[in-house]
């Protein structure tokens, strides 16, 4: 009987190792990654001097360019990277739909609509003399702090419809998707009205850009996304339950309509913050859950972490992109983000569809 026992055992604990494993390589490749992307722009920096820097044994060129303009930026990619990513596999786990982020249910068009008002009503966005004559933000703390109420009162009213008609997932990705056409539309008559000058600074705000992100920005986003993710990693039983089905889930004691709500919420205050503060960065939150269910399934013992750090190497990955290709100049990293993500968006709707 022992030996029995001990292979089905053994199986599982190969199984989870291999899992481990895949989370951890996903994991330093994004370490390797963001040491190779704080060396490359326009003064190349060897991983080695980055590596100085970052210790502090470097010259004080190579110290300010990586601590001070490369690192922030880093960061701010593993940190919006891990809650977008994060954010897209806990909605698409709690709404029972595989096409479920931040920007199909309207979070992200709430966001617009919010920096669009800030710009246009209260004279956020104005030109910089420079050489370019750039379109700049002069008050990037009116415009998030707008841009997360847009993007916070998207989640209220779902989920408040939620709460009062008791609808189904199903239906809640469809009060999204409206509430997403109703900011479009509100964001496009407030530019209507807007001067030349505001529509540029709205069409700029809009673009993802990792560049804003300073130490205070990390602080707040990394004050929010560690928590969150520490709860739905403490919550990841529950949310295999719900995987199962929602009677499934209450017979072992789930919860499920406050598990739904709180996990709702928590997620779309993720993606609310990474949106308010670095603009729109459209279907990381649905790509990289949906590439590490294909690698590791869908266990979300797994696939909670696994999502985390495929989200992190997804965006870091995707701003090197953007910074590189063509260089000097720079891409915004949302367009990279929705030129890989929109393909993989339509075959998921042609699958669901064949189904």
């Amino acid at each position: 009987m022992g030996s029995g026992t001990s292979a089905p055992i053994a199986i599982y604990r190969r199984y989870a190792r291999r899992k481990a494993l895949v989370i951890m390589l996903v994991a330093l490749g994004s370490a390797a990654l963001a040491i190779i992307a704080m060396g490359l722009g326009s003064a190349g920096l060897s991983p080695l001097q980055v590596v100085h820097a970052l210790l502090g044994r470097a010259d004080a060129t190579a110290s300010r360019i990586v601590l001070h303009i490369r690192l922030p930026r880093v960061l701010a990619a593993l940190l919006a990277g891990a809650a977008l990513s994060l954010s897209g596999c806990v909605m698409q786990n709690l709404l029972v739909n595989p096409l479920a982020s931040d920007y199909t249910l309207g979070i992200s068009q709430g966001a617009a609509f919010g920096a669009a008002v800030a710009i246009v009503a209260l004279g956020a966005g104005t030109t910089q003399s420079t050489t370019l004559d750039a379109v700049w933000i002069n008050n990037p703390y009116v415009v998030t702090v707008f841009a997360f109420l847009g993007a916070i009162l998207t989640t209220l009213v779902v989920l408040g419809m939620a709460r009062a008609r008791g609808m189904t997932p199903e239906a809640m990705i469809l009060a999204g998707i409206a509430m997403g056409a109703l900011f479009s539309a509100g964001t496009i008559i407030t530019q209507y009205f807007a001067s030349d000058v505001q529509v540029a600074s709205v069409v700029f705000w809009t673009f993802g850009d990792l560049g804003r992100a300073s130490w205070k920005e990390l602080v707040i986003i990394a004050g929010v996304t560690l928590p969150v993710v520490a709860f739905f990693i403490a919550r990841r039983w529950s949310l295999n339950a719900l995987a199962a089905g929602d009677e499934t889930a209450r017979t072992l004691g789930v919860n499920v309509n406050r598990l739904r709500l709180a996990g709702m919420f928590l997620a779309s205050l993720l993606a609310a913050v990474c949106v308010a503060f670095l603009g729109i960065i459209a279907f990381v939150g649905l790509v990289a859950p949906h590439l590490m269910r294909r690698v590791i399934g869908g266990d979300y013992r797994y696939l909670v972490p696994g999502s985390v750090a495929a989200g992190s190497f997804l965006l870091l990955a995707s701003d090197t992109i953007g910074r590189t290709i063509i260089a000097p100049m720079v891409l915004p990293v949302g367009a990279i983000t929705s030129f890989m993500g929109a393909p993989l968006f339509i075959y998921l709707l042609v699958r669901g569809y064949r189904r």
